[in-house]
């Protein structure tokens, strides 16, 4: 089945080719009927010169007939009295047909002349030979009708139907190899349309032939990955939010419901702290999800000059649960959003500040390929290997970090990673000796 789009480019290469074509027909048999006409306007010249040249040799002989055989338009012979002598038969009884006669020191002369008195309407060949008799010149009109622009209808009709026929046959081949070569891209389509969002999972076709329908069908498919990749994470996301979202409430209901049996006996200053906890978490829940969605929408930015060790110098002054200790180059000055910069370092920060023994560090500097690096150290348990990527997924909770702590919401170090990447930086989990260190760099701001 041809779809509208394929119909679309079938048609309008067809239709391109067609007036290509159309266009080629007619400089072409424009130069095929210059040649043509140039040919027979010269052949038709021939004719009446030589025509001319046969009668001043009868003339000379002696052998003139009053009446000329020719298949020309007409022939006169007029003598040195001005008086018709001979001509063919349509001009019998006819006067002069012209006083054109050459120039003094020529012996002939051939010119266009139209609506001679004998030739209304149209226009002539004419030659005038003159031919010296002792009694006085004689001259010999010989006249034939000039070449039409077409030179005759079988040609023209000729030309035309040769033409049809050329543009006909380009309409139809391209419209045939058009169509083979919409084929397989027509496939892709229609294996594309059977593909929804609840079902990912099947890809295209991939040609052994056609190397640059390989190559779409090979994108396409890629795509898919990608495409499937990141729905199921949406899905993910969107459980794991539901679930993050569900456990306060559930808890908030419970605490309310139980109160409100035995509303005499409940302690309402307790219940009231306990609610307040609880809309803590869902506000942090909330806050985090509004930033992730910022973040993923690409939302504009500010690009200031932003010194590191003074960003971390003015986050560091809150008082924390753990030691802090900091080690600031001056001058590692990158280009980005202030805001933002401090979100990702409190959240690297609040995270170090669950997992540390004692202590946090925080080290700026400017490593050798010119890039701004900030590190977080907690002397904690530190991160395996294998799930070092996995803690920068959204909503996830090692279960060390939810028997320490479950207060976090998940989010903090996707976010972190995120406006990393927004500042075309990375944030990773490196090795170090004890603990967990997170590395972000940055490009340095160009002075």
């Amino acid at each position: 089945m041809v779809t509208r789009f394929g119909r679309s480019i079938r048609t309008r290469l067809t239709l391109f080719a067609g007036i290509a074509m159309v266009l080629l027909s007619i400089v072409v048999n424009a130069f095929v009927l210059w040649a043509v006409h140039s040919t027979a306007d010269d052949y038709r010249k021939t004719a009446v010169t030589t025509s001319a040249l046969r009668v001043v040799h009868l003339v000379k002989r002696g052998a003139l007939p009053t009446v000329i055989p020719s298949d020309l338009d007409g022939i006169q012979v007029v003598d040195s009295r001005g008086q018709v002598v001979a001509s063919t038969d349509n001009l019998v009884g006819l006067p002069r047909m012209s006083t054109v006669v050459p120039d003094e020191f020529n012996a002939s002369r051939m010119e266009v002349v139209c609506d001679l008195p004998h030739f209304r309407g149209q226009c002539e060949y004419m030659t005038v030979v003159r031919v010296y008799e002792h009694g006085g010149d004689w001259l010999v009109y010989v006249v034939d009708s000039t070449v039409p622009w077409y030179v005759h209808p079988a040609v023209l009709t000729f030309l035309i139907g040769i033409s049809v026929a050329m543009v006909a046959l380009a309409w139809f081949g391209v419209s045939r190899v058009v169509a083979r070569t919409l084929a397989p891209v027509q496939e892709l389509r229609d294996k594309l349309a059977e593909i929804t969002s609840s079902d990912l999972g099947k890809r295209l076709p991939v040609p052994s032939q056609a190397e640059e329908i390989r190559s779409l069908a090979e994108t396409a498919n890629q795509t898919l990955d990608r495409l499937e990749a990141a729905v199921e994470q949406q899905r993910r996301f969107a459980s794991d939010a539901s679930h993050d979202l569900r456990s306060p409430i559930t808890a908030m209901r419970a605490q309310v419901e139980e109160a409100m049996l035995h509303p005499q006996d409940a302690e309402w200053e307790e219940i009231g702290r306990a609610l307040l906890s609880s809309l803590d978490r869902l506000q942090a829940i909330v806050t985090d999800l509004l930033t992730l969605a910022k973040l993923d929408a690409g939302s504009p930015m500010a690009r200031d000059p932003v010194d590191l060790a003074e960003l971390v110098a003015a986050e560091t002054t809150r008082p924390r649960a753990k030691k802090l200790t900091t080690t600031l180059q001056p001058g590692v000055v990158v280009t980005g959003d202030r805001l933002q910069l401090a979100r990702l370092l409190t959240n690297l920060l609040d995270n170090a500040e669950r997992h540390a023994e004692s202590t946090i560090t925080v080290t700026v500097r400017r490593d050798d390929d010119g890039h701004a690096v900030l590190e977080v150290l907690d002397d904690g348990g530190g991160i395996a290997p294998d799930q070092r990527e996995l803690v920068f997924q959204r909503f996830t909770r090692l279960d060390a970090s939810r028997n320490r702590d479950a207060g976090g919401t998940g989010l903090g170090l996707s976010i972190a990673r995120d406006i990393a990447q927004a500042h075309h930086g990375t944030l990773t989990l490196e090795d170090s000796d004890s603990g967990a260190r997170f590395v972000l760099r940055l490009p340095i701001r160009e002075i």
